[in-house]
């Protein structure tokens, strides 16, 4: 345990240090371009332009960085070709060109993206390990979220929580530790201060259980509130991905944020939105919503509006402050009708809808506690468990993945990714399904990815039951061959056996076929695809044959070329009706 800690300790520094580093520069800079453009409003009118540059810098450049937040956690659930450290300085350079210009974005996913970036580099310096490698990005998600917002405890609870619904990777616990605190130690040496939010709420209400009912009454509106940005955000995506043009996406997309600016004849929308502009110190900001009066009635979903038009285009920055701001705007426009304090359903919020949208209730209480002080735990708790329900299988990372599904929904297993259980996609599966061998509409054909497991089993080929009585004795076919009835039985996708020509099992020894006749010996390796709880499941079910056995489990996608729009002809139409 001792080698582990100090193991880890060593190996954590290094990165935290250059991620609490790149986090200070980079929210200095990020004032620097906020007064920036505060000072000249009319920058906002080249938003359209300033994003063509960001797409094709990250065209050219940035091949298999696009992914942001996704890329890290798709990498630390399966390694691949790994995080590219040229993430750093592009979504540096991009976010601080979008809050230059005025589009609508947060700072969390850059803090996050540049250190997983810069901890991914010292991971292949030091030539670690896959497993190491995943430890040590976990620790730079910790220490970019805690060093960026000033909250060290809560960052290493969001990289231990955010990667799987449901469960929490407790292995990774005191690197992520070590990481986080000394992100933000890192951060505070270099002379950045966060805002204090302490005094955003007044002190503690009387614990009573209507406070609570009311909290959680509230958390479930802010889980609403979360699916309702996350679902819209991947639509407009979509949306804009359907734009030939790449260069084109950002300026239709910053001309829809400039139009919509116009029209409600303001700019408090725009931008990170945590303080007013001196020049307009009434604007609606995150610190404006903990007072009576200080948020429109549906600020919160302007906020929420501009900022998936800003995101969903190809602008870069994070989710997770203006998910801030939509929270707390909608806590000040619920506190009347809740009987509850403005300040605090504000604070509810702030954290509330953030837990909905990321599904981290533990994180987001710990965070609510970190800002607001202990005084108000069980509400915010009650708010964040709640919202966390509440927002179902939905999320803005699309490779969060399900670990112990909120409900017990036969369709929802453990190990699929968010982005197999969006509802548009649902959707698209099932018409594809339903129209298998329909005649279809002449669109482009697409790629469908859906999560999948791969299971392989080295068994000996010539291996069988050992026989009970008579029956057994003259029907007892090789256990290779039962393993695949048993998975065509349980429903299984896929099931194969693969003959070997040379190897060994276990502590076996290295065979090869006999010229004549064979080898009963060897091994062979029987493949299963599905689901991985599906694939759990059939192991226990068949315990008695597989315990012992070498069995390896990997993560596949399965893939679907199929076109988007599938538009089935009136004729056809009949025929399936006819056939039906």
């Amino acid at each position: 345990m001792a080698r582990f800690v100090l193991k880890w300790v060593l190996l954590a520094v290094p990165p935290a240090l250059l991620a609490g580093s790149a986090s200070a520069f980079f929210l200095w800079a990020l004032d620097v371009v906020t007064r920036t453009r505060w000072a000249h409003p009319e920058l906002i009118w080249l938003l359209p332009l300033a994003g063509v540059p960001i797409v094709l810098i990250y065209g050219r450049y940035g091949k298999g960085s696009e992914g942001g937040n996704d890329l890290l956690m798709e990498h630390i659930h399966e390694p691949g070709a790994g995080v590219p450290t040229r993430l750093a300085p592009l979504v540096l350079g991009g976010t601080l060109v979008t809050h230059l210009f005025g589009g609508s974005a947060g700072r969390e996913g850059t803090a996050i993206q540049m250190a997983g970036g810069l901890a991914a580099g010292t991971a292949r310096a030091l030539r670690l390990s896959e497993a190491d490698t995943q430890l040590l990005l976990m620790c730079g998600v910790a220490a970019g979220f805690g060093s960026v917002f000033g909250t060290p405890l809560t960052g290493a609870v969001f990289a231990l929580e955010v990667l799987t619904i449901g469960r929490v990777s407790y292995e990774a616990l005191i690197p992520c530790l070590v990481a986080s605190v000394i992100g933000d130690w890192t951060c505070h040496a270099w002379g950045i201060h966060h805002l204090d939010y302490h005094r955003a709420i007044s002190g503690a209400e009387s614990l009573d259980l209507l406070l609570v009912v009311k909290a959680a009454m509230a958390g479930s509106v802010f889980g609403l509130t979360s699916v309702l940005f996350a679902e819209l955000s991947h639509a407009l995506k979509d949306g804009f991905g359907r734009v030939s043009r790449p260069w084109l996406r950002p300026v239709l997309g910053g001309l829809a944020v400039i139009l919509i600016s116009r029209l409600l004849g303001t700019t408090d929308y725009l931008g990170l939105g945590v303080t007013a502009p001196p020049s307009n110190p009434g604007a609606v900001t995150i610190l404006s919503c903990f007072h009576d009066g200080g948020a429109g009635m549906m600020s919160w979903w302007w906020k929420l509006l501009l900022t998936a038009l800003t995101l969903s285009c190809g602008f870069k920055g994070g989710e997770v402050t203006p998910l801030f701001f939509i929270g707390a705007a909608l806590g000040n426009t619920l506190a009347r009708p809740l009987g509850l304090p403005v300040d605090l359903a504000a604070g509810l919020g702030f954290v509330a809808v953030f837990a909905g949208a990321t599904n981290t209730p533990l994180a987001c209480t710990i965070m609510g506690i970190e800002l607001f002080g202990a005084a108000h735990t069980v509400p915010l708790a009650a708010a964040c468990f709640f919202a966390y329900y509440f927002s179902g299988h939905t999320g803005i990372y699309s490779s969060q993945r399900v670990g112990t599904p909120k409900t017990g929904r036969p369709d929802v297993l453990a190990g699929q990714a968010l982005r197999e259980l969006r509802p548009a996609r649902r959707r698209r599966d099932n018409d594809g399904a339903m129209t298998g061998g329909a005649i279809m509409s002449t669109k482009p054909h697409d790629i469908h990815a859906r999560e999948m497991g791969q299971l392989r089993i080295y068994i000996p080929s010539g291996e069988r039951r050992k026989p009970k009585g008579l029956r057994e004795r003259l029907f007892n076919p090789p256990l290779y061959r039962e393993i695949i009835h048993a998975a065509k039985k349980d429903g299984i996708l896929n099931a194969t056996a693969h003959g070997v020509q040379y190897g060994y099992s276990g502590a076996g020894q290295p065979l090869a076929p006999h010229p004549e006749h064979g080898n009963a010996k060897l091994v062979l390796c029987v493949e299963l695809i599905a689901h991985r709880g599906e694939l759990e499941t059939f192991c226990r079910q068949h315990a008695e044959i597989l315990k012992g056995r070498v069995i390896v489990y990997k993560h596949l996608e399965h893939w679907d070329l199929r076109q988007d729009d599938v538009v089935v002809h009136d004729a056809t139409k009949k025929e399936l009706k006819e056939g039906a």
